[in-house]
Formats: structure tokens, C-alpha cells, sequence
């Protein structure tokens, strides 16, 4: 046991170096604030689609592009030693005894079956967080730190993280509770009703967000006042966005990046931007975010996530329940497991989960990715700004790798590369050369 907690302590140890080493490098990640257009991007009967983008993509100096590369790269890696980091945590849990001692524990409380899960569930949260602590602060603090992308000290991240767990304490231990509940009312077809619960849930999730959970993190506003603002909300009415539906919030507390996303379910939806967005960007660049933003808005790509990612994980809860049996007959009696109803079980049926997410990582980013596509066009489209859409992939890729390969991208990206986003900019562009908000001067922030 000693060994295993030597071998955390070891692995954090070694995340915590190879990190700070990779990104000792002084060089700035931001670009200058304010759009910039490029000669080779400007429009003329000469404009050629290729040499824009690459005129765009030479914006960044080599030693940003590497700083850019390392960072998104190490990235593919920490998929790797989190899930491995996570079978470890699971393998301490089960192995030491920790799972089945908190199940004793729930049923010296209480005899019912539901009770008993709850009661487990909320010692498994509280147990597991604290054993993936180490990777959880090298991965959300150190590394951003060490790349410039965060704005929070220890004790304000840490305050963040723990708002994370209490909100988890409340919701999830219902929800482990409902699905035990399932496995022991029907059996082998529980994989069934838990897909059809989680689609529900989801959608539950989707439209208390915004009202109830992101303001537990952020401050939640009408945007601020001034020309941009009326200008976007003029832009969000011509697509059929309410007013009161376009949003600021204070990602600056904790984050240097900027970004936009659109929340919320059926009358909560919104579509929120972040600060650093409104005070470091120019506002061609706002416009086409938001354009972006409202085509996940208007071509509903919430529910259509959902239900997309509902049938990945259905399909991940049927792979459960096709080797959980087989892993119990191997491993059950000597981690004390009893059985596929016993909630001391959690932590193996997770691990099979999360070998399967795994695996599948490239199925679900080229799903997502699709639906960042889309919106990328209709963005084009509404805001009429290429240039805006080429200068924020370009910051963006401050730190996402530009231009990656194809298997690379299927692989690994849930958004097209920066590279595919300028190249799409600069094709509106030559289609679109006599569009006047297109040619627009260059502009601050």
C-alpha cells in the first residue's frame, strides 16, 4: 500500500518537472491586442486563398508556434496518464479495502438499498478527489500557471475546486442512487434505462446551468454599455437571439483566454462572453464570435450534442455491462465485491467506463468538432468578418497546436485547427472581396 502512495507521490512529482521545464520559455503567448490583417490577406484581383492563410498563420513567431505545440501536445499525454492515473486511484480503492469500508459503513447507517448508495456515494466522491488531488492540481494549476493561462493563486483556485466538490456532493449521489436503483430492478437490461435517465438528466442539467450553477463560479451580467454592446445586440436580434439572452461574465478571475459559449436548455439558454473577450480583442473579433456563438444557438446543437453523446455513452454503459461480469469473477471475491447491485463496485464499473471514453476520444471530438464546424460557417455568414474569425483562431492558437496533421486532428481535436478555421475565413473572404464590413480598417481593442 505504502508502494502505491509512493508511486502518486512519484508520478505528481515528475507531471510537476517535465511540466515547469516545457514551459520555462519567457516568450509572450499573447498577440498584440487589436486586429491585424496581413498584406497577403487584404482583398484584390490577386487574393489567393493559400498564401492569406499563411500570411495569418506567420503572425505567430516560431518560438510562440513551439511554446503553442508543447502545450496542446503535452496534452495528448495527460489523456493517457489520467486515464492511467484514474485506474490507479480505482485499483487503491478497491484493493485496500477504502470501497468496501465505506459501504459497510453506509449500511451501519441505514438498511435501504437507496440510503446505502447515497451514503457511499458521497464517502467515494470525498475519498476519490482527495487520491486524484495530486494530478488535479498539477493539471488545472501548475500547468497553466506554467503556460500563462491562468489568474487565480492556490487558495483561489482551491476555493473554486472545492465549490466544484460541494456542487458534485449535492447531485450526484441521487444520481449513482437512481442508477443502482435500475440495475437492481431490471437486471441485465439496466444499461437501457440508464442511457434513457441520462438523456433526461442531461437535458435537466443543460437548462439549470445557467440560473443556478455557473453563477456559483462567475458573475453573470447584462453586457456592459456602449457601442459594441448595441451593435450586438443588434446583431443577436437579426438571427433571432433575445436581447436579455446575450450575456458577460468575469472568466478574467481566473483565465487569460478569451471565449464565448451559448448554455442553458428550452428558456434558459444564453449566449455568454467572457471579459477577457470584450476588453482584449477588437470588435471585428467580437462579432465573430458571437456570429459563431449564435450557430450553435440557432442550429440547436445543444440538444443535438446531447443526444449524439447520450448514444456514445449508452453504448460505453453496454460495454460495462458486458465485462463487469466478467471482471467480478475474476476480481470480486478478492476485493470483497458481492456483486453488480453492490455500490462497493463503482469504482471497477468506472474504470471499464473510462477505458471505453478512452478509446472512443476520437469519435466523440469528431462529433463535437462537426458541430464547431458548423458554427464557424453560420458565424461567417451572420457576422460578415473574416478577418475578426481569422484573428481569433490566430490567438486561440496561442495555445492549440495550428496546424496539425489529419489523423492528428480526427485524433485529438474537438474544434478544427486554427489552421482550418483561417483557411475557411479566407475563402469567404475571396468569394466576398466587395463586402464593406469585410474590408474594414484595421482596428484596436
Amino acid at each position: 500500500m505504502k508502494l502505491v502512495y509512493r508511486g502518486i507521490v512519484f508520478l505528481f512529482s515528475a507531471f510537476l518537472l517535465f511540466g515547469l521545464a516545457g514551459a520555462e520559455s519567457p516568450v509572450s503567448a499573447e498577440l498584440p491586442a487589436g486586429l491585424q490583417i496581413p498584406d497577403a490577406a487584404r482583398p484584390g484581383p490577386q487574393f489567393d486563398v493559400d498564401k492569406a492563410t499563411q500570411a495569418y498563420l506567420d503572425l505567430l513567431t516560431p518560438e510562440q508556434q513551439a511554446k503553442s505545440d508543447a502545450y496542446f501536445e503535452g496534452g495528448y499525454w495527460l489523456q493517457l496518464w489520467g486515464l492511467l492515473y484514474g485506474l490507479v486511484v480505482a485499483w487503491i480503492l478497491l484493493r485496500s479495502g477504502l470501497s468496501t469500508g465505506m459501504r459497510n459503513l453506509a449500511r451501519r447507517v441505514s438498511h435501504r438499498p437507496w440510503l446505502v448508495t447515497m451514503i457511499y456515494a458521497l464517502q467515494w466522491l470525498v475519498v476519490a478527489t482527495v487520491l486524484a488531488l495530486p494530478m488535479t492540481i498539477y493539471t488545472g494549476f501548475f500547468r497553466e500557471h506554467a503556460y500563462g493561462l491562468a489568474a487565480q493563486n492556490f487558495g483561489e483556485w482551491s476555493l473554486d475546486q472545492l465549490k466544484g466538490l460541494l456542487v458534485s456532493l449535492v447531485i450526484v449521489p441521487p444520481v449513482i442512487a437512481l442508477a443502482y436503483a435500475a440495475i437492481r430492478k431490471t437486471g441485465q437490461r439496466w444499461w437501457i434505462w440508464a442511457t434513457c435517465g441520462a438523456f433526461v438528466l442531461i437535458l435537466f442539467m443543460m437548462m439549470i446551468a445557467p440560473v443556478f450553477l455557473d453563477p456559483i463560479f462567475n458573475d453573470y451580467k447584462p453586457l456592459r454599455q456602449g457601442e459594441v454592446r448595441e451593435e450586438i445586440l443588434s446583431l443577436a436580434r437579426a438571427n433571432m437571439i433575445p436581447d436579455d439572452n446575450v450575456v458577460e461574465f468575469d472568466a478574467s478571475r481566473q483565465t487569460t483566454r478569451i471565449s464565448a459559449n451559448v448554455a442553458g436548455f428550452l428558456g434558459t439558454t444564453r449566449v455568454a462572453m467572457n471579459d477577457n473577450l470584450l476588453d482584449r480583442t477588437s470588435k471585428p473579433e467580437i462579432y465573430a464570435v458571437l456570429g459563431h456563438e449564435m450557430g450553435h444557438y440557432v442550429l440547436n446543437h445543444g440538444l443535438r450534442l446531447v443526444t449524439y453523446m447520450t448514444l456514445v455513452l449508452g453504448f460505453g454503459f453496454w460495454i460495462v455491462n458486458r465485462y463487469f461480469d466478467r471482471a467480478m469473477a475474476r476480481w470480486g471475491a478478492r476485493f470483497g465485491l458481492e456483486g453488480r447491485d453492490d455500490p462497493a463496485a463503482l469504482p471497477l464499473a468506472l474504470a471499464i467506463l473510462s477505458l471505453f471514453f478512452f478509446l472512443a476520444t476520437p469519435l466523440t471530438n469528431s462529433i463535437i468538432r462537426q458541430a464547431e464546424a458548423e458554427a464557424d460557417a453560420y458565424g461567417l455568414n451572420a457576422a460578415n468578418e473574416p478577418h475578426g474569425f481569422a484573428m481569433v483562431a490566430m490567438r486561440l492558437s496561442t495555445y492549440r497546436k495550428i496546424k496539425p496533421g489529419p489523423l492528428e486532428e480526427i485524433i485529438f481535436y474537438d474544434h478544427p485547427s486554427g489552421y482550418a478555421r483561417v483557411h475557411r475565413a479566407m475563402l469567404w473572404l475571396k468569394e466576398n472581396q466587395d463586402n464593406p464590413t469585410a474590408n474594414r480598417p484595421v482596428s484596436g481593442p
